[in-house]
């Protein structure tokens, strides 16, 4: 993805998440050379991966197969090992009308999917074989808005501005927008993009920059590269 398409989606998905009410931490908007600056206070953001996150998984295609996300905070897998501390993370995420997050699922994250606002969002479903694997077979069972619902392998579920479902390891999912864009809120157990994403197909979970512009603001796959 060029840097320059990053940069308009920030911009872009800022809009839309003040258009529902919601406001990013002041980090949000540090420019890299601020948050250069202030990398030793901000060690616990950069330890943890909060902020931007922008991916097209590879693909080429951000439209067709992409997803925007910012993580507001997350905790500590230390804490979840041991069962207490912050075992919590929570995100807020932009699917595009038709715009694919492909199927994958999570050996250690529960995640509530909210839709927040917006247009309807589609997700798409299949449960797991006895080792976790994707299973076309399968189907399983997911609890929305708190509700159990049994689901038939490939079942769409559609979830209206309030709705929710709530997955657990080994529930295979996609989702995408219908209708137009979705404002998406995920609330779940301790979050690890980099090695808790298990996609059916052999895709990547960040994009390939180039660097075509300066950023505005840094992802959270800049860290390493940045802020050294």
């Amino acid at each position: 993805m060029k840097r320059s398409t990053i940069n308009d989606i920030i911009a872009q998905s800022d809009e839309m998440m003040r258009s529902f009410g919601f406001v990013m931490p002041p980090f949000a908007y540090w420019s890299p050379e601020e948050f250069k600056s202030r990398k030793a206070e901000a060690k616990n953001i950069i330890t943890a991966r909060c902020g931007w996150d922008i991916t097209d998984y590879g693909a080429g295609d951000y439209d067709a197969m992409g997803l925007f996300l910012f993580t507001l905070r997350n905790g500590r897998l230390v804490d979840l090992q041991r069962g207490g501390g912050m075992c919590y993370a929570e995100k807020l995420l932009i699917s595009k009308q038709d715009q694919l997050s492909p199927m994958h699922t999570h050996a250690l994250k529960a995640e509530d999917i909210i839709n927040r606002g917006g247009a309807t969002l589609v997700v798409e479903l299949f449960g797991s074989d006895a080792d976790g694997n994707f299973d076309p077979t399968r189907g399983g069972t997911v609890f929305c808005d708190g509700i159990r619902r049994d689901f038939t392998p490939g079942e769409k579920l559609r979830f209206a501005p309030g709705e929710s479902v709530t997955l657990m390891p080994g529930d295979w999912h996609a989702f995408w927008g219908d209708g137009g864009d979705v404002l998406i809120g995920e609330v779940s157990t301790v979050n690890d993009d980099e090695t808790d994403n298990i996609f059916r197909e052999p895709i990547g979970r960040f994009a390939d920059i180039e660097e075509d512009v300066d950023p505005v603001h840094l992802l959270v796959s800049d860290y390493r590269t940045w802020l050294v």
